[in-house]
């Protein structure tokens, strides 16, 4: 079992920092709504928890420069 690193910072409320071995990210967002994260990777994504067992969650790559 390979050993990971993850953590998670709440920066302002809605606003929080996760950094792992890789990447970082800042997802924004409050409670049980929506949420969208940015990733150092280019990665843009937004998601949604809906009742139940369900939820909503679009992922897209920026363009690198």
């Amino acid at each position: 079992m390979p050993l990971t690193f993850r953590k998670s910072f709440r920066i302002l409320p809605g606003v929080r920092l996760n950094i792992n071995r890789r990447s970082w990210s800042i997802t924004l967002g409050v409670g049980s709504g929506p949420h969208h994260t940015i990733s150092s990777t280019g990665r843009d994504t937004t998601s949604l928890d809906l009742p139940g067992p369900f939820g909503y969650r679009t992922s897209r790559r920026r363009r690198s420069r």
